[in-house]
């Protein structure tokens, strides 16, 4: 018989990774701690950053991908990146749970947008679409964030809604997910959509569809157990305090957009 997915650590309160310390708190709202010693920076969406020192430099992360069409599709604007020694923590402003990725070099992970938190400097980022009428009428998300570590180890912080339950697939196994209920999984493992209809009973004999993501190992994959709802305007409540004004961010992607 198959093992069920694992329930991952909800706290760890001494994590290390090349040039930073961390520490994942919280039981309701998860925070992620860190420490950096400058050597390697950080990069984050610009709305999860909950606190640092005042002097602990900010700055931007350069994006591969044009502009336009991150705004069209959904993605975040701004990735930024911490640039010194210092402390900072990022949250969600979420009920979730917290997870902590060490990619090895030459390896990836693939993670549903909107649910990355943070990643070392020397693990590279893109984003591609997800297809699928799954995905796009179930799971809420049309695009999933891509991160590769190269010649040396990295981080990913993902930020799961409710708690996050991973699942190591043999080579060839296969575990079907409702389609909002998956938050990454390693590049080797296939994505494909599965469709079961049935006989409804009501409206004259009418039918209905069950809908799941179905993954095939080998690799990982990872499940949330609250349903994953896209967000409607991201920055809304405390996210919005964190951005610093809106005209401020406007300003910057209204330029950006001009050129």
């Amino acid at each position: 018989m198959p093992s069920a997915p694992q329930i991952l650590p909800t706290q760890i309160q001494q994590g290390t990774a090349p040039g930073v310390n961390y520490r994942l708190e919280g039981e309701l709202v998860p925070v992620l701690h860190m420490a950096l010693d400058g050597r390697v920076p950080v990069y984050f969406e610009h709305h999860v950053l909950l606190w640092k020192y005042p002097q602990l430099q900010i700055g931007l992360h350069p994006l591969g991908k044009g502009l336009k069409r991150r705004v069209f599709g959904g993605m975040p604007l701004l990735l930024l990146e911490a640039q010194s020694p210092g402390e900072l923590a990022f949250s969600r402003d979420a009920p979730g749970h917290i997870v902590a990725l060490h990619l090895q070099p030459g390896q990836g992970i693939m993670a549903r947008e909107h649910q990355f938190l943070a990643a070392t400097g020397g693990v590279q980022y893109d984003y591609s679409r997800i297809k699928g009428f799954a995905n796009m009428m179930y799971g809420g998300g049309f695009f999933q964030d891509e991160f590769f570590a190269g010649d040396h180890e990295g981080v990913v912080w993902i930020h799961g809604y409710g708690n996050l339950f991973e699942k190591v697939l043999e080579p060839g196994e296969t575990i079907d997910i409702e389609p909002g209920g998956w938050v990454y999984r390693d590049h080797a493992v296939q994505m494909s959509q599965e469709v079961y209809g049935f006989k409804t009973g009501f409206l004259g004999g009418g039918t209905g569809n069950l809908v799941f993501n179905r993954f095939t190992g080998p690799g990982r994959v990872c499940l949330q157990s609250a349903y994953y709802h896209p967000p409607v305007a991201e920055g809304a409540g405390g996210n919005a305090q964190r951005e610093g004004g809106g005209s401020l961010i406007g300003g910057i992607v209204g330029g950006l957009l001009d050129n």
